[in-house]
């Protein structure tokens, strides 16, 4: 089936019109019920591209949604983030039933000259992918909740001078909230995790011992991402809590345990090694291997004569 091209969404009052609500109060922000929309996603396939930030929670719904990599279902609430300009593909092969869960849709031009303008980018959840969506605790659910109505109390109040920023420090408040869930997650999705990390590992060690590292080069944190179907800042951070390292100081860690066995175990020369690395030059590779271990590629293999 050829692809569709994407619906995109400029405004918040486009995505009101697509869904059959009315006219959002604020032109910049809103938040909606998905039970109050009176044009559904139809049966079969259907991509959007929103020129604003949204949070979603979802559960029970008979779509399926593609977002990055792989397809999710929303059987139990979670919330997931897109930024602007990322596609959200809406897939369903059933009669429509009435879903629960809210959407939270931001235009950039909101953030305009408050602080949150220049510190949304800090939150990486934004560039996660929809499978590495917040799970959340019915108390996390609670507590965001809370922080949805409050914003959609101040949304619905005549608005005022104070009314923007309120809801901007509301806004941020939600975000460090979901900061604070997501670093739980790392830690109670332990299971999962750490099977990511083992597929890293398998991932890494097929590519040194094969003619990939030759003809392509040390692999790229892209590279990696994609091989593990997840985005690059969700594969950082779950590093950072695992093992404490960036995702390509652990690469480098696992080229330099590379090297030491080629070292170690043949008569290769440090060029000869080099090249088998990825290395265009020697002096790079000796460079590389100083700066990993404090000792030079030579110095290391007299270690073992």
């Amino acid at each position: 089936m050829a692809s569709q091209e994407p619906i995109r969404i400029k405004t918040i009052s486009q995505f009101h019109t697509l869904r059959g609500l009315p006219k959002p109060k604020h032109p910049l922000i809103s938040i909606i019920d998905f039970a109050d929309m009176q044009n559904p996603p139809q049966k079969g396939s259907e991509s959007i591209v929103f020129d604003f930030y949204t949070l979603s929670v979802k559960r029970n719904m008979n779509h399926k949604y593609r977002y990055g990599q792989q397809d999710y279902d929303f059987d139990e609430g979670i919330l997931f983030f897109m930024a602007p300009n990322q596609v959200l593909r809406i897939e369903r092969d059933e009669q429509f039933r009435p879903a629960e869960g809210w959407m939270l849709m931001i235009h950039p031009d909101f953030l305009w000259n408050k602080t949150l303008a220049k510190t949304i980018t800090k939150y990486e959840f934004f560039d996660y992918s929809l499978h590495e969506a917040l799970f959340l605790s019915d108390n996390e659910e609670q507590i965001l909740q809370q922080l949805i109505e409050n914003i959609r109390q101040e949304y619905n109040t005549n608005t005022d001078q104070f009314s923007s920023d309120i809801m901007a420090s509301l806004l941020e408040t939600l975000f460090n909230y979901s900061n604070r869930f997501y670093q739980r997650q790392f830690i109670t999705r332990d299971k999962a995790h750490h099977e990511i990390l083992e597929r890293l590992e398998t991932i890494l060690n097929h590519y040194f011992n094969s003619e990939m590292i030759v003809n392509n080069g040390i692999p790229t944190v892209q590279y990696i991402s994609e091989q593990l179907s997840i985005s690059t800042g969700y594969l950082r951070t779950l590093l950072q809590n695992l093992t404490g390292q960036s995702t390509q100081y652990f690469i480098h860690q696992k080229l330099t345990e590379k090297a030491k066995e080629k070292l170690s175990t043949t008569n290769n020369s440090v060029s000869e090694i080099a090249y088998e690395l990825g290395f265009e030059h020697p002096q790079s590779f000796s460079k590389f291997f100083k700066k990993m271990t404090n000792t030079t590629p030579l110095g290391f293999r007299e270690l073992f004569n």
